[in-house]
């Protein structure tokens, strides 16, 4: 049986893709760079300051300016988009996540958070979900952000058990990518044409229960 459930936010527990895409539309377009969701595709499970770095080297000005510079446009995307989710309520948590995350809590799995996003605990608090976390994993404290495996490494770490022992839950490429390399058992939300194979994946979260984690772990075993 798996002793923990490491959880990415963005696209498994709600979905912020649409205020980051804002965000960094807004941020681009100010700085002479305009970007679509296509390109916006790349961005999704990036930690933000790499994924202001893909931003910057899209529009070609990645030596145009300083790393004080960098780290204010990083801020203030942050902002724009901080200013976005104010009105986050539980009603935004996807369907099926409460109902997983109670019955987890009830079968004394430990459950974290791993995602590349530093708003995590803000989030977690909007939806009143913050009591259903042992672990909140500092993505700050991740030396490298997704596909490697850093963030879940210390999701794991945090839960004091193996991450071996953890199943992981992403709609993310970068995010699956980094699951595998970590040694956790993925668990894609999405398609595989996005995510991959070899690996089980939902088309949304209301398919994501207790009853259907316990089923992949023995098949993962």
């Amino acid at each position: 049986m798996f002793k923990g459930v490491l959880f990415d936010l963005d696209g498994v527990i709600t979905d912020t893709a649409e205020f980051h895409y804002r965000a960094w539309k807004q941020l681009g377009q100010e700085i002479g760079i305009t970007i679509d969701r296509a390109f916006n595709e790349q961005l999704k499970g990036v930690s933000r300051e790499d994924s202001l770095s893909l931003l910057l080297a899209y529009g070609h000005r990645e030596e145009d300016f300083s790393p004080e510079e960098f780290a204010a446009l990083a801020k203030r995307k942050n902002d724009y988009y901080l200013k976005m989710i104010q009105e986050i309520t539980p009603d935004d948590v996807f369907p099926g996540i409460l109902e997983l995350l109670t019955e987890l809590k009830g079968a004394k799995i430990k459950t974290a958070l791993a995602s590349a996003s530093k708003n995590g605990p803000f989030l977690l608090e909007k939806m009143a979900l913050s009591s259903y976390f042992d672990v909140i994993a500092d993505p700050a404290k991740a030396a490298h952000g997704k596909p490697a495996p850093d963030v879940f490494l210390l999701a794991a770490e945090g839960l004091g058990i193996p991450v071996t022992d953890c199943i992981a839950i992403e709609d993310a490429q970068a995010g699956i990518q980094a699951i595998l390399a970590s040694g956790a058992q993925p668990i894609g939300i999405g398609q595989t044409e996005d995510l991959g194979e070899g690996f089980p994946i939902l088309e949304d979260t209301s398919l994501l229960t207790f009853d259907y984690l316990k089923e992949m772990w023995q098949d993962y075993e």
